[in-house]
């Protein structure tokens, strides 16, 4: 399987996912200086400007700490993008991630020829997320460089595929450079998803539990307190079906094991409760199990490594 160079100096075949809110410089920068790719989404730069300073806050930094570590360097970086009719800034976003030459794009929600190639022309590399094997195919057609399968059991819209069914389909004839998102938050997880023929492990729930994330108290003790079965599925609070931590549907006055359709219900839920999605309704994936604390995203990923080690030792022992 063939992976670019800029995704093979990584200290682990991680991606962190980018969080809607979630996400922003601080934790890019410490999963980067940690050794896996960080991210985040365009739109959490608000207003638009920001994302300028955002980008020359990261592409500083990161600089600066391969001028000190230059045998150690840190792993690049990626903005993900929402390519739905919806988002009315995706070209001036572009423009932005064009002037500071951002080294990966993630694009969601939709796969176009001329972002691919906006992103091939300042030598970045795209990767587009996908929940099955017809998406996939558009995606590659469409000129992206590799995919992030997002199966079941993945925060926020998650797919409803297996795993196994997902990366096996893709594979059957996709050789280039694939993710794995789906309740991956351990080393040994880390290290199954390469063995079922994934190349990358996209990790995003656990990281919402760290000192960088840019999440409330409240939010990051979920994810540390919660188990699989903490995790809602429905389609409320967005009008897709997505995945939800349960203490954040309850603390909004509803009851989890009772929800409406969303989409015939989803105006009432947000004018009747005043909560909205992401902000007030958590998401997280089922992989939330495995997070005990609330810590450095250093330490987490000095964790996946420790762990990834250890499943490869058993492996071969």
């Amino acid at each position: 399987m063939s992976v670019p160079p800029i995704l093979s100096r990584l200290r682990l075949p991680v991606i962190g996912a980018p969080l809607f809110i979630v996400s922003g410089p601080a934790l890019v920068i410490a999963q980067c200086k940690a050794g896996i790719v960080g991210s985040f989404p365009a739109l959490n730069a608000r207003p638009q400007s920001q994302l300028d300073e955002w980008l020359a806050e990261i592409s500083e930094a990161l600089a600066e700490y391969d001028a000190a570590h230059p045998d150690a360097p840190s792993a690049p970086f990626a903005v993900n993008q929402i390519v739905h009719r919806s988002n009315d800034r995706l070209e001036q976003d572009i423009e932005t991630c064009a002037k500071w030459k951002v080294p990966i794009t993630i694009t969601s929600l939709g796969a176009r020829e001329d972002l691919n190639i906006a992103v091939h022309a300042w030598g970045g590399i795209a990767l587009h997320d996908i929940i099955s094997d017809r998406f996939a195919r558009k995606a590659i057609d469409k000129g992206a460089d590799g995919l992030i399968a997002v199966a079941a059991g993945a925060g926020g819209h998650a797919g409803q595929w297996s795993p196994f069914a997902l990366v096996h389909e893709i594979r059957q004839w996709f050789d280039g450079p694939l993710a794995l998102s789906g309740s991956i938050a351990t080393g040994g997880a880390v290290l199954a998803a390469q063995a079922m023929g994934a190349d990358f492990a996209y990790i995003g729930s656990p990281f919402i539990a760290t000192d960088e994330a840019r999440a409330s108290d409240g939010y990051k003790q979920g994810i540390v307190e919660g188990t699989a079965a903490d995790i809602v599925n429905s389609s409320l609070f967005t009008g897709v079906n997505g995945n939800y931590l349960r203490p954040s549907i309850v603390a909004a006055g509803l009851d989890p094991d009772n929800l409406p359709d969303g989409n015939s219900e989803l105006m009432s839920f947000e004018s009747s409760t005043g909560a909205k999605a992401w902000r007030d309704i958590w998401g997280s994936g089922q992989g939330i199990g495995a997070v005990d604390r609330v810590g450095p995203v250093a330490d987490f990923v000095e964790r996946l490594a420790s762990e990834y080690a250890a499943a490869k030792a058993r492996i071969a022992a």
